[in-house]
């Protein structure tokens, strides 16, 4: 399942693992969020970057059989294994492989959308919400996770190599023409649609090397460092020291990981 320029992390077994640990680590918020703008049975809603479908299965439990989930991501592989997924589970999911720019939405068709790390990635969020903006009926509601501010990612107490990787992978996402930390720009870009906000949530983890939250950096470190290496952020030897001073700073007492700070964006037509 590997596809190249798919995803920035890739799309093999290593990375569906890592986004398995990932949607656990932020299910919880999800749904939150879903409950929140009141997603529900008989409605048809959008899972817009849906990956391989965690999220879709879940808000296709919500809108059971009188209703629909709509789910969009340029990964053939994980648009296959979506469907796979919702044959398994008789699901009423329609997986859609296709760029946000190429993706086509009938007017007044969407009780709601759901998006979670996707408009990070691209150099045309707004204009891919403006689509989706069109495909709401009256009262549709938007709900967004996307990052406030990557840079508040640190570690205590501060090992050099591992701060080190942290940088390089900041440094690595902001080089994209793309804007990572979208979230604080969210409420603006909608308002300017004429949506109105109805819910700001900051979400933050501090994770702990015994608690789970603390699977979620670890899984990302594990997998992106080396992609870092690949392509001229970071030396090999330099992997090596921050995959060490991880396992050093799990062993260490009172050891605390910041994760990047989140927003979740509701706003409704």
């Amino acid at each position: 399942m590997s596809e190249n320029n798919a995803y920035i992390l890739g799309t093999d077994h290593q990375e569906l693992h890592r986004l398995g640990v990932q949607h656990q680590v932020w299910a919880s918020e999800a749904q939150h969020g879903w409950n929140t703008a009141n997603f529900n049975a008989g409605q048809t809603l959008l899972d817009l970057g849906s990956g391989p479908g965690f999220c879709a299965k879940e808000l296709a439990y919500i809108t059971g059989d009188t209703g629909k989930v709509i789910a969009i991501d340029k990964s053939p592989a994980y648009i296959q294994h979506l469907k796979e997924l919702a044959e398994l589970h008789q699901l009423n999911i329609e997986g859609i492989c296709t760029d946000f720019n190429e993706m086509q939405l009938n007017p007044n068709s969407l009780d709601g959308m759901y998006c979670r790390w996707a408009m990070a990635w691209i150099p045309n969020p707004e204009e891919i919400l403006k689509k989706v903006y069109d495909a709401l009926k009256p009262s549709g509601k938007m709900v967004l996770h996307e990052y406030y501010d990557w840079s508040t990612h640190q570690v205590e107490p501060r090992l050099e190599g591992l701060t080190k990787g942290i940088k390089a992978a900041y440094k690595s996402f902001g080089d994209m023409d793309a804007e990572l930390n979208i979230g604080r720009h969210l409420p603006g870009v909608l308002s300017g649609f004429g949506m109105k906000i109805t819910s700001i949530r900051v979400m933050s983890k501090l994770a702990t090397p015994s608690d789970f939250n603390w699977q979620w950096p670890k899984s990302f470190y594990e997998s992106y460092f080396p992609r870092l290496a690949e392509i001229g952020y970071m030396s090999q030897e330099d992997v090596n020291t921050a995959l060490k001073d991880l396992s050093v700073l799990e062993k260490t007492p009172g050891a605390t990981l910041c994760c990047p700070l989140m927003v979740e964006v509701i706003a409704e037509k």
